[in-house]
């Protein structure tokens, strides 16, 4: 293993460690110790967003253009690692939901920026970037381990977690691999500070199809995100939050044998696998409980693999296909724009509406809950297997994958 591949693996495992630290526990710890409502928690998942929404491309314009990637990388991480401390300390509904928007704001644009950096140094992205990408998966899990075997899921010491790990991944990011801005030296204009570049993809179809599904897509989605851990929790699932990593365990996996899957089934079936794993999961969570049907609780925890990797995975994989060296970081802003911005944001706000209606006296109504997001997903499932078309280029360059 040579040391820049060294560095990538150490750079994605903390970039999703810090994720991992809180990101699932959240909705326990505002609901039961914050005691914050349902939509209140469903807003706070919907600050991430706002970070996706705003940054992602104009972060991606400053590293193709301006700066080396890596030093973005690195003050982003900073900043935020100072926030997460402050979130820690703050209990009012107002204050926290600022300070998450705020922190938001520098740790979206990251996701896009460490794949961007990965995939600038892979000589084979389509055969080496999952590899890499499975450090992340590993560091989601280590964090899961730590808060749910340490029974920190209640409590205010995984956004500490966070920013320790943020801080670390901050200083780190100095040492990473030097990757220049692609575009340095072009002129700027309205053009480039609005990411234009990027937004011309659109032109073209199956791009734009594809942007559109992964948009729509995520809506579904933040019904688990944002509240699985609630309702395995409140459930009397025991142990949620280490037991939700055997998720990304799957996810190894699936990572591990992507680059075989997409030689043999090509981007569009990969894709259409991963939208219907989704519907999977959400009827499993529908019909399980605590008793006989455990298993499906488990299965659905277990389907993440196919559904991340399948979907999100290969998607960043496509995107970086279709984009030119020039405007690869804004337009894998981009996708996170639409996935973890637009779709993540509207997706949160429904989710708390719409698992504050079914609140019951003794908790919720969950097997209506999770209906709500597979009948949203299945449709999208078949508008997306009718209208999507993979371009011939992308599809014939699977061969080389």
């Amino acid at each position: 293993m040579n040391v820049v591949r060294l560095k990538l693996y150490v750079m994605m495992f903390l970039e999703y460690f810090v994720w991992g630290s809180w990101g699932v526990t959240i909705g326990t710890y505002l609901g039961k110790t914050v005691q914050f409502s349902d939509r209140q928690i469903g807003l706070v998942f919907g600050a991430t967003a706002i970070g996706a929404v705003v940054a992602p491309l104009f972060i991606g314009m400053i590293a193709d253009r301006f700066f080396p990637s890596q030093r973005v990388l690195a003050i982003l991480h900073l900043v935020g690692a100072a926030l997460l401390v402050l979130a820690s300390r703050i209990t009012t509904f107002p204050l926290f939901y600022a300070t998450l928007i705020a922190y938001a704001l520098c740790f979206a644009p990251t996701m896009a920026l460490t794949s961007s950096i990965a995939l600038d140094h892979l000589k084979d992205p389509a055969r080496q970037f999952p590899g890499v990408r499975l450090l992340g998966t590993l560091g989601w899990i280590a964090a899961g381990q730590i808060v749910g075997l340490l029974g920190l899921e209640a409590s205010v010491v995984p956004l500490r977690i966070a920013a320790g790990a943020s801080l670390g991944l901050g200083l780190f990011s100095l040492v990473l691999p030097h990757t220049p801005p692609h575009a340095a030296g072009k002129p700027l204009s309205l053009r480039d500070v609005l990411g234009l570049d990027a937004l011309s993809l659109l032109r073209d179809r199956s791009f734009a199809t594809f942007i559109a599904g992964a948009f729509l897509v995520f809506i579904p989605l933040q019904f688990y995100y944002a509240f699985a851990n609630p309702y395995l929790n409140e459930i009397g699932f025991p142990e949620p939050a280490s037991k939700m990593t055997l998720g990304q365990v799957s996810e190894v996996f699936f990572l591990l044998a992507l680059p075989w899957f997409l030689v043999r089934l090509g981007f569009k079936r990969i894709l259409l696998i991963g939208m219907g794993a989704w519907v999977v999961r959400f009827l499993f969570f529908s019909a399980g409980n605590t008793g006989p049907l455990t298993w499906m609780l488990y299965a659905g925890i277990l389907l993440h693999g196919v559904c991340f990797d399948f979907f999100f995975v290969t998607g960043q994989i496509y995107v970086d296909r279709r984009a030119s060296a020039q405007i690869r970081a804004a337009a894998q802003g981009l996708l996170t724009l639409v996935t973890y911005g637009a779709g993540w944001f509207i997706g949160s706000g429904l989710a708390g509406v719409v698992i504050d209606a079914y609140r019951t006296p003794i908790g919720h109504d969950w097997h209506a809950i999770w209906l709500v997001p597979a009948s949203i997903a299945g449709v999208l499932l078949v508008a997306f297997a009718l209208l999507f078309r993979a371009a011939p280029a992308t599809e014939a360059a699977r061969a080389k994958a």
